[in-house]
């Protein structure tokens, strides 16, 4: 059970050259004192722990992996370079076994037409089996000290018992069949293999490297009144930060003064440039296109949003779904399985052949058997997809936590779409003017953003924000007062104006009939009205209301033809949430409900049989977020929302959610058909190598052959995962 003194710790592993491997560490340090939980990721070579520090502590967890014969690099440096190494050392064996394999493989093909000594053969493929070879050995003898089995288990059997077999004969002097061209084949293809599955995996990898190399190095800000170039590790919250045409912004912060467009595509997956001006937020990695600016740094090193986009994609790549499970448990037996029916397999064809080809043939299949079910393929299918599928995600501005959250969004029924600040904008602007007794609507805009302008309440900024955005020049005023949650009233060129509710008017005897036609066109929108008075007098009638998102009404649409189910949450009262309901082309609505509430009438859905996802962005969201089969958040609302959430749409439109769940429902059909090749090649392949086709064929599988389709069967399982990264944006 998790404590308040748990620690997590993601460490890089290198040296790993199957998913046993993963398995073998993650069981070793699962049984170390102090660890809680421990999952190795093959995919992305990376050890995740969570321990008490207690007892236990990241260099005794790296020293049980290492202990293990693999390698923990300190540094994201020394990750890369470690990473290259291996790959270099990868090329160079299979070079080797490649240059001195060919010949043999020659000899071995022309079945003894050429009068080559075989002793020769056993010179050519000596270099393989001792040097291109070693690093299977290795894993195979560190298997045998845990008492366990892997992939090198089987190469080590299957290519070292041909290779064994074959000098034997030949330092007897027989004149029985050889099979040196099948050790040096073997070697030579489950090396390329490796090489095309570390290429591939690297694609994988693709979409976090380009998160991470999006971030400048240098930020220019101002100290001692003068501009200067420092590291970007020098940037320090409270800096003024200067950003010019063209580069980048480096950390997060709030602008002070300029304007310009930003390219914030990189984070939010949005295509358009973003208008930035005094009091707007920008964010790190983000591309400045048109004006400079100067803006005041809030957020740096880890705590920016970019840090901690590339921190929740690097913990959802290396967590697993709930559907790995399957192949773990087949897996964890797997290899010991195949190695009993490779003996039966050996002993069958040992007993059954004639008495002059019973050894050559029961080796054939036993190692035939061996190399073709190396579960490479299956260990792979399931994380592969899992980070190509998290990656591309990113890159269309959808963070998703963790594999199982991956897993549930594709069984999600129902949607549950919070009002304000998702559905709608989240402020509140005019909607309507309606100017009565005789005024005009630009003179009734400027009295009421003349007496409004002083007021701090959110109507109030709405009608001053939207006189100024129709060129209305705001007149001054004198002896401002105001009614809390009523109205304000002020002194303009002598004339006494009033602003406020219909109950503000009344109790100031303001006579309210010529404005009934307007006041009941104002409510059937939903709207909250403002009235305007002057003099005593009625002026007109102003709507302001939460206006919709542009996108919404397309957005609900496209889920409904996904065959989803959509509602709408919200605490205001029911004509209000309908009228909004009602724009956004939602059926269902669920009106005056308290915040409290929302979780509850998420769980009165889910009694219902529906699997739900909760779409919010506020704080009081964050219950029905973490209640929900789903929480998805809109990550431009507030941080304990987006903490609850499974889910983080970071660009704050609904589009996102119909993106979201789609690459969800791909990624899982990537996993099952992933996991179902991978099934189904060792449920083909192991009969066909163990010989059950020559009673009727007469045909056996070479173990060339099966060391060439093992390889193809992990890379095939990769490259079908690397079709989620054309996945569509729309």
């Amino acid at each position: 059970m998790s404590t308040k003194t748990e620690e997590h710790i993601d460490l890089p592993v290198s040296g790993m050259s199957c998913a046993s491997c993963a398995r073998t560490i993650e069981k070793q340090l699962a049984a170390t004192p102090g660890v809680v939980h421990a999952s190795v990721n093959f995919a992305t070579s990376t050890a995740t722990v969570d321990f008490d520090p207690r007892q236990a502590a990241p260099n005794k967890l790296a020293g049980v992996i290492e202990d293990l014969g693999y390698r923990v690099p300190a540094t994201v440096e020394d990750v890369a370079a470690s990473e290259e190494s291996e790959n270099r050392d990868v090329r160079q064996r299979f070079w080797v076994a490649a240059a001195f394999g060919a010949p043999v493989a020659i000899l071995g093909m022309t079945h003894g037409a050429l009068p080559v000594p075989h002793w020769i053969q056993l010179l050519l493929t000596a270099p393989v089996a001792l040097y291109s070879a070693a690093p299977f050995y290795t894993g195979a003898w560190t298997a045998l000290r845990l008492r366990t089995a892997n992939m090198n288990t089987l190469i080590t059997l299957g290519a070292g018992s041909a290779f064994l077999y074959s000098t034997v004969v030949t330092l007897l002097g027989q004149h029985a069949p050889v099979y040196f061209e099948a050790t040096a084949v073997i070697v030579a293809l489950v090396l390329l293999g490796r090489l095309l599955e570390s290429r591939a995996k690297g694609r994988a990898s693709d979409a976090i490297r380009r998160l991470i190399g999006i971030q400048p190095t240098t930020a220019r800000v101002v100290r001692n009144l003068l501009e200067k170039d420092v590291p970007l590790a020098a940037v320090i919250a409270g800096d003024v930060v200067v950003v010019r045409p063209g580069e980048k912004v480096p950390v997060d912060g709030v602008v002070l003064k300029g304007e310009s467009d930003v390219d914030e595509s990189m984070l939010t997956g949005e295509s358009l440039p973003v208008a930035k001006s005094a009091g707007s937020r920008v964010f790190g990695g983000t591309i400045n296109r048109t004006g400079s600016f100067h803006f005041k740094a809030q957020r740096v090193g880890k705590d920016t949003a970019l840090q901690r986009i590339v921190a929740l994609v690097q913990n959802a790549q290396s967590s697993r779904p709930p559907i790995a499970r399957i192949a773990d448990i087949v897996s964890g037996y797997f290899t010991v399985a195949v190695l009993a029916i490779a003996i039966v397999t050996f002993a069958i064809w040992f007993l059954l052949s004639p008495p002059e080809t019973r050894l050559s043939m029961a080796l054939v299949n036993f190692v035939a058997v061996l190399i073709i079910a190396c579960p490479c393929a299956m260990g792979l299918a399931t994380p592969t997809a899992v980070l190509v599928g998290t990656g591309r995600g990113a890159e269309m501005g959808i963070l998703i936590r963790n594999g199982e959250a991956l897993e549930t969004a594709q069984s999600i029924d129902t949607v549950v779409l919070d009002k304000t600040g998702t559905i709608t904008r989240g402020s509140p602007e005019v909607t309507e003017v309606h100017p009565l007794n005789g005024y005009a609507e630009r003179d009734l805009l400027r009295l009421a953003a003349a007496v409004e302008r002083y007021s701090e309440h959110l109507l109030a900024a709405a009608v001053t924000r939207h006189a100024s955005r129709q060129g209305v020049e705001i007149a001054e005023s004198s002896g401002f007062q105001a009614t809390a949650g009523n109205g304000v009233s002020a002194q303009v060129g002598g004339r006494a104006v009033l602003a406020g509710s219909p109950k503000f008017m009344r109790d100031r005897h303001v006579e309210l009939e010529s404005g009934q036609a307007a006041l009941e066109q104002v409510a059937k929108t939903g709207a909250t009205p403002v009235l305007v008075a002057v003099d005593g007098s009625l002026a007109g009638v102003i709507a302001i209301a939460d206006t919709v998102k542009p996108d919404s009404k397309a957005a609900v649409e496209r889920l409904r033809e996904m065959g989803l189910e959509v509602w709408m949450i919200t605490g205001d009262n029911r004509r209000t949430a309908e009228a909004i309901a009602a724009q956004a082309g939602i059926d269902s609505v669920l009106a005056e409900v308290s915040p409290e509430g929302k979780a509850a009438a998420i769980k009165d859905l889910q009694d219902r049989g529906r699997r739900v996802a909760m779409v919010g962005d506020g704080i009081n969201d964050a219950p029905a977020l973490a209640q929900a089969n789903l929480g998805i958040a809109i990550g431009t609302g507030a941080d304990v929302a987006i903490e609850a959430s499974d889910i983080t749409l970071i660009g704050g439109e609904l589009g996102g959610i119909e993106r979201a769940l789609k690459l969800s429902r791909k990624t899982m059909r990537i996993i099952k058909q992933n996991l179902f090749w991978a099934f189904a090649y060792n449920a083909l392949g192991i009969p066909i190598a163990a010989g059950a086709l020559y009673p009727l064929t007469g045909w056996l599988l070479s173990p060339i052959v099966a060391s060439a389709a093992m390889a193809l069967s992990s890379v095939s399982v990769v490259t079908n995962s690397l079709r989620l990264r054309s996945h569509a944006r729309e």
